[in-house]
């Protein structure tokens, strides 16, 4: 993969225990949405056994000026780090990498199901659909413990109005912990919640995104329901 360096521009919080770090983008680095960067510290201030790289999802859109990532903030080295970063601060990156992307000759209406963190490729693609004004159908479900935890959720909420192919259901699973008011859907993604939205399972291909777990479930739940393992794209995130 291409070697490059980024120069960092910004960094804000997009959720409780969630930030976004955006980079100036190199003038040559080309993506497609959906794919992820590898991160690699330059003479960190401290390092732990668990190194000073990590890859991410972009959050950005290709067509954007700037390149973008989100991930939670654990408690190592590399986050320490990353957080106390200054504007100006400068990363390596590797990428783009991986295959987690729309086929651009598939014309089914695509389900997008996507737990916590995982969310972050499909921010990416939205946002490059809505932009494309792409001609076929995206479905969100996104599954948080609570709106406080969902990164990026008034956006991806207010998708619709931006393109009327794109459609959004979020879920929350721990809403008696939760001080926001939310009117949508409770309760883990699952079989019942996808056959209120979508017509006809086996019209859609499915992208899952998330922790292993999660991942894991929706396979099962798919499968059960029907669907092809060659209808299903898969994209764990790990807790590191």
């Amino acid at each position: 993969m291409p070697k490059y360096e980024a120069t960092l521009t910004a960094s804000e919080s997009v959720a409780e225990g969630t930030m976004a770090f955006h980079f100036a983008k190199p003038a040559d680095f080309k993506f497609e949405a959906g794919q992820s960067v590898n991160v690699s510290l330059i003479d960190p201030p401290e390092t732990d056994h668990k190194g000073n790289s990590r890859s991410f999802s972009l959050v950005s859109a290709p067509y954007e000026t700037e390149l973008v990532i989100a991930t939670r903030m654990r408690d190592t080295a590399f986050k320490r780090v990353l957080k106390a970063m200054p504007a100006g601060g400068r990363v390596g990156l590797r990428g783009p990498a991986g295959m987690f992307t729309l086929d651009p000759a598939d014309a089914r209406p695509a389900v997008f199901l996507a737990g916590g963190i995982g969310v972050t490729p499909f921010v990416s693609m939205l946002r490059d659909a809505a932009h494309s004004r792409l001609g076929r159908d995206l479905w969100l479900l996104y599954s948080n413990r609570r709106p406080e935890d969902a990164a990026f959720l008034e956006e991806l909420a207010a998708l619709p109005k931006r393109h009327s192919r794109c459609h959004f259901v979020g879920t929350m699973v721990e809403m008696d912990k939760s001080s926001r008011p939310w009117s949508g859907e409770t309760g883990f993604l699952d079989r019942a919640m996808l056959e209120r939205y979508l017509k006809g399972f086996a019209a859609y291909v499915y992208y899952i995104a998330g922790p292993p777990g999660l991942v894991e479930a929706m396979q099962k739940m798919l499968i059960g329901a029907g669907i092809t393992e060659d209808a299903i794209r898969t994209d764990e995130f790990f807790g590191y």
